[in-house]
């Protein structure tokens, strides 16, 4: 239950009170000596502490394994982690994401990227893309300036506040830089196609007084296209696979009044009055050449880092960051008779048939494919003091400004209101240089140029998103125990997040000939203290070298929906110098997003799959048959595409999901084997009132699947159907707090450092067992079980996950193999036998090789995928036949650095 209240306010001045009382006699009781806890902060704290392992289960890359990776973009390396699964935003997307095209983020554990919290040195990120966004866009943050990543697979809302519900990325840049640097890469694919071009220079200096850094980063991505690696859609047909396309035709589709489906010429030039009975095998539109497996992105970044001391206990410090992003998307030609119907009476001088008919879909190829495109523009600038307080203390104030805008929109959108002008022959004229000419919609090549200019404009959708915060942090050592001094931290955060999103006019009013959506607008502000506690509890001790109990707790007020607690209490138990032992347990919360709240209605058609299609064929006893025929659905009903029309949009009706988690792991350096390190953890989170869009495919499932059409998916709100043709006209995807979600496994980790043969080598292995990922949508449901599951709308959920490397070094040469491993995984949506029902598992092969030519100039060749390791075929994605977001769609590819530094 949430209150609002003023007592935060109090709470917040009482505990920096006490913080100050306890700061202060720290200062005149303590020295030097007494400071047991190095000054490392790490990421799960903000106790300054001496080891990482004392804070949970986190995962370090830093530059130089960066580097080796041969990574363009964050979300490449993070991608790449065990660790991540689900759905996530990349460069390869040819749908619509959540944040918008071109947006990329992290999911970890698959438990959703508004689930996952990035950090960039500590501090969040405001949320990318081209308005009312519900994540992060690791595109404004360069690779080139990452000194290193932590990645704390842990729930934080403790330590963090919200939406650390799965973990914690934090990004850390680099510091303390001399001299320049300039580093230039390029690579494609074994096709010739995908080039990627980056050019990096970075420049500082450092003296005593402070440091300053400046970089620019530039990075162009080409484009892949889709018929490419994939000449068309592929269905299963009589056990074999087969292309198949969109049932929007290029000549039109319509239905007769007979009750008859016919389809228009479809050659170019041909009779513009023939018609025949539609076939999907013969008339289904291949879209694949005019789309693409990757779409060009260009980047622009400058950045500016620095400090400078004010006294000998105090120095300011800033972080100033811009991105410009460009990216394009091809897209198949635009569509008639999805948003709006088009009845062409039998009496129509363009009407061959005699009949009334419904014009179901016609494709507008004679326009040409679409262009989509978006610009953004993120800004961040942080500025604040820090400094020391005697020996012990550390304390730091910030103030954390960032502000992302966009703009996006197609060419060759059709105006619905001056499509039905055209058919109104008391308002059009077939005469050359009519205002209005006279369209002609049945038949490929009937459309003239002038109706097509006439009909069709380009969209432009303008948004952004906005952050703004203050945060003070308290760090430091409180008094001593017998074990030793009791680590303590606090601080509070006040934080102001907007988002907001207008569509182009005409697609509000619906007049556009694309996803119709409304408007989107809001904000909320958030107010939370914080305190963290590292209690020495043995030392030295016959049971154990250190053992330390770790508290944490904090206190969050929100405008929109009051107040919330979260507490986290943890062990760090050193049994001796080669054994540690871990644990933690955490509630953690997540608020529901701008667009979850505000998001404006949108309605587009998504990949979903009709239980009823071919139903006459189902064994008589079957649950489905008897509700598709209860519900009118026609004998010979077959879906005739693909894609259902889908409204989505956001429930100001929405409260915040609440979280638990619990891990426990030990860390082994075995005497007997010098240089190596074992890791296992076991982790176990669990969401209530989790916030869900159940996929479409999922919801008809459950609706026919259940027995009298009793479930509540099965009510005229979720979806309905077309009286006459049975196909699926409508079907609601607004998000609830209905569900609740649990997802548990095991890591496992292992470091080999060793020499062999005069080399200086190191073999890593991150390995990631998801136990089970359960998703009950809603009280009294059946559990969804996605563990071990491909799915069409959340990704990917194998249940092995794996990546090893082999790191070797001699005089100037060094390299890296590393492999990629993707287990086994069903498709959920796809019957048993069926070809495509699974996917192998499967390995991708990595190598890179660098030559030191001196100190100051090398040189990097990688090739990614050596083995050209092809994407499985998998039903339930249309996207190129395969789940893009896991396999990798490219190929063989390969690139060539070369760094140099003065």
């Amino acid at each position: 239950m949430y209150v609002k209240s003023n007592a935060l306010a109090v709470a917040i001045g009482s505990l920096l009170s006490v913080a100050a009382i306890q700061a202060a006699q720290a200062q005149e009781n303590q020295n030097e000596a007494a400071r047991t806890l190095d000054a490392v902060q790490v990421t799960g704290s903000h106790i300054k502490r001496a080891q990482l392992s004392g804070v949970g289960p986190v995962s370090v890359v830093d530059a130089e394994a960066i580097e080796r990776s041969g990574a363009t973009s964050v979300e490449t390396l993070l991608q790449r982690l065990p660790a991540s699964a689900g759905f996530a935003g990349s460069q390869s997307n040819a749908y619509w994401a959540e944040n918008g095209y071109g947006t990329t983020q992290v999911n970890l554990r698959g438990l959703g990227i508004n689930r996952t919290l990035v950090l960039l040195n500590g501090r969040r990120i405001v949320n990318g893309g081209t308005g009312a966004n519900s994540s992060v866009d690791l595109n404004v943050i360069p690779v080139s300036l990452i000194e290193r990543v932590e990645v704390l697979k842990d729930g934080a809302s403790a330590i963090y506040g919200a939406d650390a519900v799965a973990g914690v990325v934090n990004i850390i840049t680099k510091q303390g830089f001399d001299g320049a640097e300039l580093a230039v890469r390029y690579g494609q694919t074994s096709k010739s196609d995908g080039e990627e071009t980056s050019v990096d220079f970075s420049w500082g200096v450092t003296g005593e007084r402070g440091s300053l850094m400046a970089a620019i980063n530039y990075y162009d991505g080409g484009s892949v296209n889709m018929a490419t690696r994939a000449p068309c859609g592929l269905i299963e047909s009589d056990g074999k696979l087969v292309c198949s396309g969109s049932s929007t035709t290029v000549g039109g589709r319509a239905l007769l009044a007979d009750g008859s489906r016919v389809n228009f010429n479809q050659v170019l030039g041909g009779d513009g009055d023939f018609y025949e009975p539609y076939s999907a095998a013969k008339h289904n539109y291949n879209g694949n050449p005019t789309l693409n497996a990757v779409n060009p992105i260009e980047r622009l970044s400058f950045s500016v880092f620095g400090d400078s001391k004010l006294n000998d206990t105090t120095e300011a410090f800033v972080e100033l960051m811009y991105t410009n992003r460009q990216s394009r998307q091809l897209a198949t030609a635009g569509a008639l008779g999805v948003y709006r119907p088009i009845n062409i009476a039998a009496d129509h001088p363009t009407n061959p048939t005699g009949q009334d008919l419904l014009l179901q879909r016609r494709r507008l190829e004679e326009a040409g494919p679409r262009h989509f495109f978006q610009e953004t523009d993120t800004w961040r600038v942080v500025a604040g003091l820090k400094g020391q307080l005697g020996t012990s203390w550390d304390w730091s104030a910030a103030f954390n400004w960032g502000r992302n805008t966009g703009v996006d929109g197609s060419d060759n959108v059709a105006n619905l209101d001056r499509v039905e002008q055209t058919l109104d022959r008391a308002l059009c004229s077939p005469l050359p240089g009519a205002a209005i000419p006279c369209g002609d919609y049945l038949g490929y090549g009937d459309l003239s140029r002038e109706v097509l200019d006439y009909i069709l404009y380009s969209s432009r959708d303008t948004g952004g998103n906005e952050q703004k915060s203050f945060t003070a942090n308290l760090s430091g050592q409180v008094f001593e125990l017998p074990a030793g001094w009791v680590g303590f931290a606090a601080g509070v955060e006040v934080r102001k997040e907007k988002g907001w999103r207008n569509p182009d006019i005409l697609t509000v009013l619906g007049i556009g000939n694309t996803n119709q959506q409304g408007p989107t607008d809001g904000e909320y502000t958030a107010k939370e203290v914080f305190a963290e506690l590292a209690v020495p509890l043995l030392q030295d001790s016959v049971i154990a070298d250190s053992l330390y109990l770790n508290l944490a707790a904090r206190a969050s007020d929100y405008d929109l929906f009051g107040r919330d607690y979260n507490y986290k209490v943890g062990l760090d138990w050193q049994v001796n110098s080669s054994l540690k032992v871990r644990s933690t347990y955490a509630t953690a919360f997540r608020i529901p997003n701008i667009p979850e709240l505000f998001g404006g209605v949108s309605e587009g058609n998504l990949t979903t799959t009709d239980p009823c299609s071919k139903w006459n064929k189902l064994p008589s006893d079957s649950v489905v048959r008897a509700n598709c025929q209860a519900h009118g659905v026609p004998v010979d009903y077959v879906q005739p595409g693909n894609t259902i029309l889908t409204a989505t949009g956001g429930n100001p009706e929405l409260v915040p999901e609440d979280a638990t988690s619990f891990t426990a792991g030990v860390v082994w350096t075995p005497a007997f084997v010098s240089g190596l390190t074992l890791t296992l953890d076991y982790y176990s989170i669990r969401i209530k009132n989790a916030i869900q869009r159940t996929p479409g495919s999922k919801k008809l499932s459950l609706c026919y699947n259940t027995p009298g059409l009793t479930h509540p998916y099965c009510n005229a709100n979720t979806f309905t159907r077309n009286p006459r043709t049975g196909e699926v006209d409508f079907l609601a995807l607004q998000p609830a707090n209905a569900s609740n979600e649990w997802v548990s496994g095991v890591d496992l980790g292992a470091l080999y450092e060793f020499d062999m043969a005069g080399f200086n080598a190191s073999v890593s292995a991150d390995v990631s067992y998801l136990q089970r990922y359960d998703v009950r949508p809603y009280k009294g449901e059946d559990i969804i079980e996605y563990a071990g599951k491909i799915t069409g709308g959340r990704g990917s959920y194998t249940k092995w996950r794996g990546l090893v490397a082999l790191n070797a070094s001699r005089d100037q040469w060094s390299g890296t193999w590393s492999t990629q491993y993707i287990g086994r995984a069903e498709d959920i949506n796809a019957a048993r036998g069926d070809i495509g029902d699974h996917a192998p598992s499967v390995f991708y092969h990595n190598l890179q090789l660098k030559y030191a030519v001196s100190k100051a100039f090398d040189v990097s060749l990688g090739v990614d995928n050596v083995f050209n390791k092809k994407a499985p075929f998998i039903q339930s994605y249309t996207d190129a036949n395969t789940d893009t977001m896991t396999y990798d769609l490219l190929g063989r590819r390969w690139y060539a650095r070369i760094g140099y530094r003065w």
